[in-house]
C-alpha cells in the first residue's frame, strides 16, 4: 500500500487556514521558475482567505475567498484553465459547507467565473442543496458572475487533452482544489472546486460536489476538503468518514485522515485531503505521487509544491 504522507499546521484554536491545489502524479517536475510560480500562487491564494480571518470575518467568507482565487489562477484544474472533457468543453463543480449544518453545492457549471461562488449563493439563497446546469436566470438571480464558456479554456489544456487522447493511459495531472478554515469564534467551513478528470465523458460527475464525499464540515469535529480518484471517494463516503472516525470513533484527525486514505488505496484511488479540527493543529494528507498545498495562522504562512 502507498504510504501516506501527512504534515500538520497551527495550533490551539487560533484562526488557520489551509488550501489545496490538487493531488495527482507530476509526469514531470516543475522547473526552478515553475517552482517558484507555484509558491507565489499559493501565498497569494492564502492571504486572500486569511485576510478575512485576520479580519474578524467568517470561516465561510475565508474559504471561498480562498477559492474564488484558486478558480482565477489558470494553473489549476478548476475555474479558468479546468480541464476538458472528451468533447473539448468545461463542466465545473463546487460544493460548500458550513460547521452549522448548512451546505451547497453545484455541477455541470460552464458559464460561472466562480463555481464557488454558486455553491455558496444555493446554501444561501435557496432551500435545495445541490443544483446541475443552473441557467443563465438561476445565476443572474443569485448575483453570480457569468462568462463565455470559452473564458475557462485555456491553450494549455487544449494541448493536454490531445495529448491524452493519443496516449489515454498517461498518468492524471494534479486535479481539484479546495480549502479548510477556522475563524476566531471557533467556526469551521470547508470549500471544493474542480474541473474533473481530463477527457471525461461529458455528464461525468465525481466526489467534489457531493457534500460528505469531497467536502465535509462540523463546528463539533473536522472540516474537510478532499481531492483523488473520485469514484472512490464517493465510494468511501471519504470527507464524511473522516468525520465519522473524529466524533464515533474516538481517533485523532490524523489517525482519521491515514485511515481514510488508506481505504483509497485499498479500492484501488489514490488522493488526499486536507483537515481542520475544532482545536488543535490541522493537517494535510495524501498518498499520491504529490500534492500543492499550503497553510496560514498567526505565525505566517506555508506552501508545498
Amino acid at each position: 500500500m502507498t504510504e501516506t504522507i501527512l504534515r500538520s499546521f497551527g495550533q490551539s484554536t487560533e484562526p488557520l487556514l489551509i488550501v489545496h491545489g490538487g493531488a495527482g502524479h507530476r509526469s514531470t517536475p516543475l522547473t526552478s521558475d515553475g517552482t517558484a510560480s507555484a509558491h507565489a500562487a499559493l501565498e497569494k491564494i492564502l492571504e486572500a482567505g486569511y485576510s478575512v480571518l485576520s479580519a474578524g470575518g467568517s470561516a465561510v467568507d475565508a474559504v471561498v475567498a480562498a477559492v474564488r482565487e484558486l478558480e482565477d489562477a489558470p494553473d489549476f484544474n478548476a475555474g479558468h484553465g479546468a480541464a476538458l472533457t472528451a468533447s473539448g468543453t468545461v463542466e465545473l463543480d463546487a460544493s460548500i459547507m458550513a460547521g452549522d449544518g448548512r451546505s451547497g453545492a453545484v455541477t455541470g457549471v460552464s458559464t460561472a467565473r466562480n463555481p464557488i461562488s454558486v455553491a455558496r449563493a444555493v446554501m444561501d439563497k435557496t432551500d435545495h442543496l445541490l443544483f446541475a446546469t443552473p441557467t443563465h436566470e438561476q445565476l443572474s438571480k443569485w448575483d453570480v458572475e457569468t462568462v463565455d464558456p470559452e473564458y475557462f479554456i485555456t491553450e494549455k489544456r487544449r494541448e493536454e487533452l490531445a495529448a491524452f487522447q493519443k496516449q489515454p493511459d498517461a498518468l492524471l495531472q494534479h486535479g481539484t482544489v479546495g480549502a479548510v478554515a477556522r475563524d476566531a469564534d471557533g467556526n469551521l467551513a470547508a470549500a471544493t472546486s474542480t474541473g474533473g478528470i481530463v477527457n471525461q465523458e461529458p455528464g461525468r460527475v465525481g466526489d467534489t460536489p457531493l457534500v460528505g464525499a469531497g467536502t465535509f464540515a462540523d463546528d463539533g469535529t473536522v472540516a474537510v476538503s478532499c481531492t483523488g480518484t473520485g469514484e472512490v471517494f464517493m465510494t468511501e463516503v471519504a470527507a464524511h468518514s473522516v468525520h465519522d472516525r473524529v466524533s464515533l470513533g474516538g481517533a485523532s484527525p490524523n489517525e482519521a485522515a491515514v485511515a481514510v486514505l488508506d481505504r483509497i488505496a485499498i479500492r484501488g484511488g489514490m488522493g488526499g485531503m486536507i483537515v481542520i479540527p475544532t482545536s488543535g493543529t490541522g493537517l494535510a494528507a495524501y498518498n499520491s505521487g504529490d500534492m500543492f498545498y499550503g497553510s496560514f495562522d498567526s505565525t505566517g504562512t506555508y506552501t508545498h509544491v
